[in-house]
């Protein structure tokens, strides 16, 4: 049976990015009846057609839309395939590509993205960023990226290395009435009857507010969507209504006040490869897992029951 070349799929995936075959000629550098001919040959060889032509654009079939993510995968390993070559002859240059959730990039990488380029300068990150812990595990699984940093992957077969486990504060206004407590701690229940900081429908922090929040009887009422995750805080700083967030994404110089949810409010973080990481990959995972702080100062779990928002699944070690 006759196996897809590369070249057939990066003619496929240049089609589809592009929207013409005169576009992806042209970048391509190929002549279109070159690039057609080559379509018809992965048509032929996957049993049936790939592409719809439209007057001024092209349309994936049903069969397109299922081969395009294995192309894509099948590009990416075989662009790894090369850097890892290159890395092996003792080159000190290259790409190392890593892709996160939005609250991670914003919360744990910097400091880790600091460390890595004193260590190696020559070594450039390319930084994927997603809203939703789905959307980022689909992304890994399509092979868009080296490494994946967020919540523990549902059923992932790759190797996994656990980071830590995160916290998620409530932000208030500082002149909230709950802030002049003398506890910290603050139960969702207390917030039943507030709208909310929500999230918009794609941020995975939507979710999460809607799942603890049902967990204890009530569904949050939303003041406002953030679609940046790092505008929810200063939403709720601002008196639009409370937030959750996770604690390691608020600014140290902020206007508002942190309480701890009580049960406290946690997930796993974890980074996690596809197949078994090439040399300069576990380095960042290294790195990574040294410098990582999935926890501000000053905010560590106090002693009560865990409130679990995340399911957990165990691969090999990274």
């Amino acid at each position: 049976m006759a196996i897809p070349t590369l070249r057939q799929l990066e003619y496929l995936v240049t089609v589809v990015d592009t929207g013409s075959f005169t576009r992806a000629a042209e970048q391509l550098h190929v002549t279109q009846p070159a690039l057609s001919h080559q379509m018809r040959a992965l048509e032929s060889t996957v049993g049936g057609p790939l592409l719809e032509r439209l007057p001024r654009s092209v349309r994936l079939t049903p069969m397109g839309r299922a081969v395009l993510p294995h192309a894509r995968a099948a590009l990416a390993e075989a662009e790894r395939l090369r850097t890892v070559a290159r890395r092996t002859a003792g080159l000190e240059e290259g790409e190392l590509e890593v892709a996160a959730i939005y609250s991670v990039s914003l919360g744990v990488l910097p400091p880790v993205l600091r460390a890595w380029r004193r260590r190696h300068p020559g070594v450039r990150i390319r930084l994927r960023e997603y809203p939703h812990a789905d959307r980022l595990q689909a992304a890994m699984t399509a092979g868009r990226a080296d490494l994946a940093i967020g919540p523990t992957p549902a059923a992932w077969e790759g190797p996994i290395r656990e980071l830590g486990t995160e916290e998620f504060a409530i932000v208030l206004p500082a002149d909230d009435p709950l802030a002049e407590r003398p506890t910290d701690a603050v139960a969702l229940t207390e917030l039943a009857d507030r709208a909310w900081v929500h999230y918009a429908p794609d941020n995975g922090l939507a979710d999460l507010l809607d799942h603890v929040c049902a967990q204890v009887g009530f569904q949050p009422q939303a003041a406002i969507r953030a679609e940046q995750t790092s505008a929810a805080p200063l939403f709720a700083a601002a008196g639009l209504g409370p937030a959750l967030v996770p604690a390691n994404i608020v600014p140290s110089h902020f206007d508002g006040v942190l309480l701890r949810p009580d049960p406290p409010i946690r997930r796993t973080l974890t980074a996690y490869t596809r197949t078994r990481p090439d040399p300069l990959t576990v380095a960042f995972a290294d790195l990574l897992a040294d410098q990582v702080r999935v926890n501000p100062a000053g905010f560590p779990a106090p002693a009560s029951p865990l409130a679990r928002t995340d399911t957990l699944s165990r691969g090999q070690n990274l």
